[in-house]
């Protein structure tokens, strides 16, 4: 059996600690919760704890049930709680999902390093980095993130023509969830002249919301309009 000498743990440490810098620096420059820290810590006691796994039955040979892979299926067990602890939830939205995954993946790397498995280790660390980077870029092109939100448009008149103002929402890639409409506003004696359109729709982080309200409200037949987050 091949020892470990302490050589080979300071090479594995350090190793370890430069693939979680490498990941936490991309999620830092995203400024995401679980950053440059995070994935170091994370990578380089993953590391260790691997190191320990494998040096424990190496040290005390009278041990018959010594298994390596003992401590490290607690650490793939016990990383959940770190990567639950970057997910956010906004109303409808949810973000850190993402961070959430790295975080269990650099412990894996780290762990593989521990184990001395340095080519799958840097395969890894290279299919991380393009999934955060390059398909990350690809993911925003094609399949850009949205955000939930309640439109609420007043337009004058108790009988107006909807579809200019459906066609405006579209052509800025506004997705139509549900929609409600109530004529007449206010309530008994105050009731007045007017009809309120209620709109839950999909916002994608990208859209201008300044030019996509002018277009709005271009056309006169608007008098009101607010758009806030749906909870």
């Amino acid at each position: 059996m091949v020892q470990i000498t302490e050589l080979d743990m300071l090479i594995r440490l350090g190793l370890g600690f430069f693939a979680g810098a490498v990941i936490g620096i991309e999620r830092s420059s995203r400024r995401q919760i679980a950053g440059l820290r995070t994935h170091i810590l994370i990578a380089t006691g993953a590391t260790l704890l691997m190191l320990l796994s494998i040096w424990l039955p190496q040290e005390f040979q009278s041990m018959k049930n010594g298994d390596p892979g003992r401590i490290a299926a607690q650490v793939v067990s016990g990383i959940g709680f770190l990567g639950a602890g970057a997910i956010i939830r906004l109303g409808n939205n949810i973000k850190g999902l993402t961070t959430a995954a790295s975080l269990w993946l650099i412990a894996a790397v780290g762990m593989t390093i521990g184990a001395g498995m340095f080519l799958a280790a840097g395969v890894a660390l290279v299919i991380i980095l393009v999934t955060l980077i390059v398909l990350g870029k690809f993911e925003k092109r094609f399949f850009p993130s949205e955000r939930n939100k309640l439109l609420e448009i007043t337009f004058k008149s108790n009988n107006p023509d909807y579809q200019e103002t459906l066609h405006i929402l579209q052509s800025f890639g506004i997705r139509i969830l549900s929609m409600d409409v109530d004529q007449g506003i206010g309530k008994g004696k105050e009731k007045r002249r007017g009809t309120r359109l209620r709109l839950f729709v999909g916002v994608a982080d990208h859209t201008d919301i300044a030019t996509l309200v002018k277009a709005l409200k271009s056309n006169g037949k608007i008098e009101r309009l607010e758009m806030k987050e749906k909870y």
